[in-house]
């Protein structure tokens, strides 16, 4: 359903709101060739109407002769302020920035945020923006859980399907994403609404079971099949199974670089206005599947880098995937049982 230009104008009041946009802060909005107009034109109404100082930066796009998807996930190689001190200058000088490119995983993103400006990320469709709006609520909730990874020693994750996969944890910070930044150096991703963290260097292990049903990013499609992972010392040292096996298999491989079979992140999704099943209703091109990796009581976990959270490992390849239908353990507390997150405040 298409959004008018006041719903949308309206959402961002209200997340420049939770944000902590004040009068005369200086705000600079980030685009490039794949920037949705509408949503562009709406952040900028919404900025100045918070009396914001607005500017844009428009960039060209990076990594065309590398990525195999036009996802903007589907390599993290450079990006289009590497080797540009006068836009790194431009976004130091902001008080937020509003993303509407996808910057990340870079060190120039680090220096941004080091210098106290806030970042946001927001791409995905109009429509999507407004349905997940964020709210102080889910911030509430989002931070409990990291509290509950920041007490914990170890993850593990079971499954139906027989995922049976155990990290310690404790050597990376727990992640919040919620949706705003309300913070100086903060930087999200509206919309988002989960938690996570990486396993200690080298202690993954176990088994993965990428289910029927289960999503695949930035492939942006349900397996069709059941992929197992066998992992070994923090590395997936298998990957087996039928043609999506292959198919995942063979994609990896395209980086060339083993760092890209490490497991990354990992935590579960909290955000009931995301949906499993929103995926199937968008053209690949018109979504990065944020839903996807949102939507309340999925385990989502990650192939590829660690450098997000200070670690080493900056491989470009990077791969998201959420299960169902999984428990998972924090030592031994259960905080997500057969999909459904054990907060009290989880919805059927």
């Amino acid at each position: 359903m298409a959004v008018s230009d006041y719903q949308l104008i309206n959402a961002w009041l209200e997340v420049l709101t939770l944000s902590k946009l004040e009068k005369n802060q200086v705000v600079t909005i980030l685009t490039s060739n794949s920037t949705n107009e509408q949503t562009m034109r709406c952040a900028t109404i919404a900025a100045q109407l918070k009396g914001a100082i607005v500017n844009r930066l428009d960039l060209p796009p990076v990594n065309a002769e590398k990525a195999l998807s036009r996802d903007s996930l589907s390599y993290l190689g450079t990006t289009p302020i590497t080797n540009n001190p006068a836009a790194i200058a431009n976004l130091k000088a902001s008080d937020l920035v509003l993303d509407l490119m996808t910057l990340l995983f870079s060190p120039e993103q680090g220096e941004i945020l080091e210098a106290g400006t806030k970042i946001l990320l927001a791409v995905e469709p109009p429509e999507i923006l407004v349905r997940t709006v964020p709210s102080a609520q889910d911030r509430t909730r989002v931070l409990k859980a990291a509290k509950l990874i920041e007490q914990a020693k170890s993850m593990r994750v079971t499954s139906p399907g027989g995922t049976n996969l155990y990290c310690p944890i404790g050597d990376f910070p727990a992640i919040s994403e919620y949706g705003f930044v309300d913070e100086p150096g903060r930087w999200d991703h509206w919309p988002s609404g989960f938690v996570l963290t990486w396993p200690n260097e080298g202690g993954a292990s176990g088994t993965i079971v990428i289910d029927k049903g289960d999503i695949l990013l930035p492939q942006k499609r349900y397996a069709t099949e059941a992929i197992t992972l066998t992992v070994e010392n923090g590395y997936a040292t298998k990957i087996e199974g039928g043609i999506d096996a292959e198919l995942l298999h063979e994609y990896m491989l395209s980086f060339n670089d083993p760092e890209g079979f490490a497991i990354s992140h990992i935590g579960w999704g909290l955000q009931p206005r995301a949906h499993w099943s929103t995926l199937d209703l968008y053209d690949k091109e018109q979504t990065i599947g944020m839903d996807a990796r949102a939507f309340e009581g999925n385990f989502l976990f990650s192939l590829g880098p660690n450098n997000e959270a200070g670690g080493d490992r900056t491989t470009a390849c990077h791969i998201d995937i959420p299960l169902r239908r999984c428990d998972v353990y924090l030592d031994d507390l259960c905080v997500v049982k057969a999909g459904k997150v054990q907060d009290g405040e989880s919805h059927e």
